[in-house]
């Protein structure tokens, strides 16, 4: 009998580890794009000549980079996520009653079928009208019976809930189509009748324009008057200057990304500290920010049998619990894939407005949500394939802002939340635009194409309550690392003011006086006062504080920074100096959280310890001054302080 012949298009791994599956007929197509033998990284084309495993030109932007499931992939798409109403694969072939619980049609084990999953999945549109239905008729009830209480608030709560029910059935592909169209149509074709040598220029002079305009307009304060504001512009100025100057190579620079990173930094500013409307919305979200703590609140009272610790000032009482407490439900809402969805509108947004990569904009988006290390986790599957430039981007968006983990955490301490949050928001634009004036892009980047969000398979919950029991396990471990850290920080932060103090009492300094011994903030304040002075601060006695704090901050971490502000030594501080103050030291810029993220990175990309060591340094000064930016803006546009200073928002 004659051996059947093989043809050049077999699937057998072993024989053909990679075929173009382009060239395949139709049938073989599909079966080939289902058996995974199209990943890229096994064509031997894709092999790479540099350095460091980064795909060059060889990717292009329509190439679908990572995806556990091929029916989650939107093709030409500017955002991959879930969504079952579109799929390029044939459907799948119904199961029978002896494969259920074995496989799918790809080889996949499934489980049996869940009679409520099921009936929810049946009857979604019938569930969700009746949510929007219910949502509608609060909404509008508010306003006919309880106006007083105002329209703003619950008209954002059934706005979200609108839009998020929408596109549960509606995709989003042809909304982004059609606002690219829109755009390419409008502003693209405006900006194409520019010469390309003025468009840089001119966007930048229209900038400059808008900076003054909105700082200089306003009438002045009592403290906020316009040479104060005019130092704090210089500040911003010298900021972006010194990063020019030492920018590591200045030819290469993505002056779009820097015009509308500023621009955009300014613009949230102006809507948050000059509008109404802006303030109200921040309020909101602090207000909801700031019950947790509540909430926290009464199981901590449950376990201790007491009332209210809040008397007692303990900070692994008061502030640890809510942190638990917070983390559980982030987990919950990733569960749920609301914090996803989030960030993917929210990467989107950066990801066109400022022209950098995919994976750079998750991150951004991500960071002020779940923190800089879990922000990393997010694109875990390209971390081996970024370029430098990137690495670096991916730091500083840790080090700009701060976590909601901990967000509940600084509250607790009486530190403003509207500030707080919108620093965060400020924070995010302005990483972007000093990562890329100091360490340019000079690589190809895999994710320049679109957006993409790899859905994690390891340890998936198995359910909601799956997801917050494993939350609360890790907030609980976040709480206590947070409250070691500060223990072993504080400890030796202690131990070297006593030495410092030993040393310089043979000098007569503090001899007579033990509050003027010799210590770390007041060597830190003398070191950071000029940084202190560009943000605009008070030129008084404010000056030296706020340095100290600055300081604190840097070298130690922002714990102890909003510890010391939120004490009595800093009671005499003008409303003006506070704002100013909780925006610089707003953000994870540290020496300790250089140790974070290099483990974090080294751990989810082994092979780039390298280069991940080589930018940090670089990326926590480009971090810390992103966040000192967000500062100067606010010295500049900041006119009732006292509102912004205020520990508690009202609901």
């Amino acid at each position: 009998m004659a051996a059947p012949s093989a043809t050049p298009h077999a699937l057998d791994k072993e024989t053909a580890p990679y075929v173009d599956a382009s060239k395949l007929p139709v049938e073989e197509h599909h079966a080939h794009i289902h058996t995974g033998h199209n990943d890229p990284a096994l064509n031997p084309a894709n092999q790479h000549t540099h350095e460091h495993v980064n795909h060059g030109h060889l990717t292009h932007p329509s190439d679908i980079a990572y995806s556990h499931d091929p029916k989650h992939v939107h093709k030409d798409a500017d955002v991959v996520e879930k969504d079952s109403s579109v799929s390029d694969l044939p459907p799948k072939h119904t199961l029978t009653s002896e494969e259920l619980g074995r496989s799918n049609s790809y080889g996949e084990t499934v489980e049996s079928p869940n009679k409520v999953r099921a009936f929810v999945r049946r009857f979604r549109w019938a569930i969700h009208l009746f949510i929007w239905c219910f949502f509608t008729g609060w909404w509008i009830s508010t306003l006919v019976v309880h106006r007083e209480l105002g329209w703003l608030k619950p008209f954002l709560l059934w706005l979200a809930i609108t839009i998020r029910l929408i596109t549960f059935h509606v995709p989003l592909t042809p909304v982004f189509h059609l606002a690219k169209k829109i755009w390419r149509s409008t502003i693209s074709r405006g900006v194409a009748m520019i010469p390309e040598k003025l468009r840089y220029p001119l966007g930048a002079a229209g900038t400059v324009a808008v900076i003054l305009v909105g700082t200089f307009a306003t009438k002045e304060t009592a403290d906020n008057t316009r040479s104060n504001r005019a130092v704090s512009l210089f500040g911003l100025v010298v900021f972006i200057a010194a990063f020019y100057a030492t920018s590591n190579n200045r030819k290469l620079i993505n002056w779009h990304a820097v015009i509308v990173g500023m621009l955009m930094q300014f613009i949230l500013a102006l809507f948050v500290l000059r509008t109404s409307t802006g303030y109200d919305i921040f309020n909101f979200i602090a207000f909801l920010a700031s019950s947790l703590l509540g909430f926290a609140a009464q199981g901590t009272a449950f376990l201790t049998s007491a009332d209210s610790m809040a008397s007692l000032g303990w900070f692994i009482l008061n502030v640890t619990p809510s942190i638990v407490f917070f983390v559980a439900f982030v987990q919950l809402l990733y569960f749920w894939g609301i914090i996803q969805w989030l960030v993917s509108k929210f990467a989107v947004i950066f990801f066109w407005g400022m022209r950098i990569s995919g994976a750079e904009a998750i991150v951004a988006a991500a960071s002020p949500f779940v923190g800089q290390g879990e922000s990393a986790m997010m694109i875990k599957p390209f971390i081996n394939h970024l370029t430098l430039a990137e690495i670096h981007q991916v730091m500083v968006s840790g080090f700009a802002t701060i976590a909601g983990s901990v967000l509940a955490a600084y509250i607790s301490m009486g530190i403003s939340p509207v500030a707080l949050v919108s620093s965060c928001v400020m924070s995010i634009p302005a990483s972007i635009a000093m990562s890329k004036l100091r360490y340019p892009e000079t690589e190809d980047t895999l994710t320049s194409g679109k957006v993409v969000i790899p859905e994690a398979d390891e340890d998936k919950p198995n359910n909601a309550l799956h997801a917050f029991a494993g939350g609360a396990w890790l907030g609980l471990k976040v709480g206590v690392m947070i409250a070691t850290n500060l223990l072993c920080i504080l400890a030796l932060l202690g131990l070297c003011n006593g030495l410092l103090g030993w040393f310089a009492r043979y000098w007569g300094i503090g001899l007579d006086d033990e509050t003027k011994r010799l210590s770390i903030q007041q060597i830190l304040g003398y070191i950071c006062y000029p940084l202190a002075f560009l943000l605009g601060v008070e030129r008084n006695g404010d000056l030296y504080l706020v340095a100290k704090l600055i300081g604190t901050k840097i070298f130690f971490n922002e714990f102890v920074a909003f510890d010391d502000l939120s004490s009595a030594a800093y009671d005499s501080l003008s409303p003006r100096s506070r704002l100013i103050a909780t925006y610089a030291v707003c953000g994870f810029g540290n020496i300790s959280s250089v140790g974070i993220q290099i483990g974090v990175l080294t751990q989810l990309g082994p092979k780039r310890a390298g280069d991940v060591a080589k930018v940090a340094f670089s990326a926590l000064i480009t971090g810390v001054i992103a966040t000192l930016s967000s500062a100067s803006i606010a010295g500049m546009l900041i006119t009732d302080q006292a509102a912004f200073a205020s520990p508690g928002p009202s609901s």
